[in-house]
């Protein structure tokens, strides 16, 4: 295997999960940290002790805290950066020769939507606008069951490389195939980004679920389920709401794969804070949603499905869609229902939500 140069901007869990699989696969790898305590633990003891502690990095990986040094003359650039800080983040480093030529290849694991006047966008969407025009129809999403930390363990994984553009959703497809890595093209990029934002909202519902079923005599495993499937079919409406084209996108591992390990692995973000919510009494010090969304930092750990719910209801309301799951929790989350109340509603058939 011929290695690769590759940029990564965002030394977050997963970006540098997916930084250290590359690296372990023998491609020379940069990281962009905001943070210098990051910055130095990555390159002095090899371990991302802030977003990924107890996971030792190869030493083909390296970080800075220069934004634009990280983003030159790489031939793979993948973009980390949450949603929320997502066009900022670009912005730094857009004039950089090597971006504004498009000799860079450019691969996107944000998840969510962006806020603009005309309403919530697309990650790619926002993206194309914000960067050069060579780049348009040419950007790769990149998606599918991939917790962090098994991915930096070398835990097999599968994953999506969408793209209008074949040839580079097969360029990013060969860059990931690395040990513990398996990955498949998509030209579904709608699809693949919709499940990707929208599985964050269903999975906080689902850890709420998950913390009431704990001391219930009512839901248990099977009440888990039927609430991941109707999921997976509000996921799927709403992507072909939005233009997806494809509909075995929902049923591969960009969609029920994606939602299933969100919903019910240990390290997912989403399903902590649908606990929280319960066991914690979470929402308690935040007025509304968004109060909740401009002090996300507060919560300790970001819920990218709190900060999506906003964005699906909105999407929602404008295409005429009933999405029972999604709307419950930005009611929850805007203090209109008690979680409880809406839990025992929804999977009674009493909500009308």
């Amino acid at each position: 295997m011929h290695s690769k140069n590759v940029g990564v901007i965002g030394a977050g869990a997963w970006g540098s999960g997916l930084a250290q699989a590359l690296a372990r696969g023998g491609h020379k790898v940069e990281v962009w940290a905001r943070e210098q305590d990051v910055v130095d633990a990555i390159n002095n003891e090899h371990e991302n002790k802030r977003y990924l502690p107890g996971f030792p990095l190869s030493e083909n990986l390296t970080a800075s805290t220069d934004i634009r040094h990280v983003a030159s003359d790489k031939e793979f650039l993948i973009l980390a950066s949450p949603s929320l800080y997502l066009v900022s983040t670009v912005q730094q480093f857009i004039d950089v020769p090597s971006i504004q030529d498009g000799s860079t290849t450019i691969g996107v694991l944000t998840k969510g939507f962006v806020a603009s006047p005309e309403g919530p966008k697309l990650i790619l969407e926002t993206l194309e606008e914000a960067l050069p025009a060579s780049y348009k129809g040419s950007l790769v999403y990149i998606s599918g069951p991939s917790h962090a930390e098994e991915v930096a363990m070398g835990k097999l994984t599968g994953l999506i490389a969408a793209s209008e553009n074949p040839k580079n959703s097969i360029r990013f497809r060969e860059l990931l195939r690395v040990p513990g890595l398996m990955a498949y093209s998509s030209l579904d990029v709608v699809g693949v980004q919709i499940c990707a934002a929208a599985k964050n909202v269903i999975a906080v519902v689902y850890g709420s679920l998950d913390a009431v079923a704990e001391h219930s005599d009512i839901f248990g495993d099977n009440a888990e389920s039927l609430l991941l499937a109707a999921g997976l079919n509000e996921i799927q409406a709403l992507g072909f709401a939005m233009g997806a084209t494809h509909a075995e996108t929902f049923t591969s591992i960009a969609g029920v794969g994606d939602l299933d390990v969100t919903c019910r692995s240990k390290y997912g973000r989403n399903r902590r804070f649908g606990q929280d919510i319960i066991k914690t009494d979470l929402l308690s010090r935040f007025k509304n949603l968004d109060d909740l969304i401009s002090r996300i930092s507060e919560v300790g750990y970001l819920s990218e499905g709190a900060v999506a719910c906003k964005f699906v209801h909105q999407i929602a309301e404008k295409h005429g869609l009933h999405l029972l799951i999604c709307e419950g929790l930005y009611r929850i989350l805007n203090k209109e229902i008690a979680p409880m109340d809406f839990l025992h509603d929804l999977l009674q058939g009493n909500t009308n939500a």
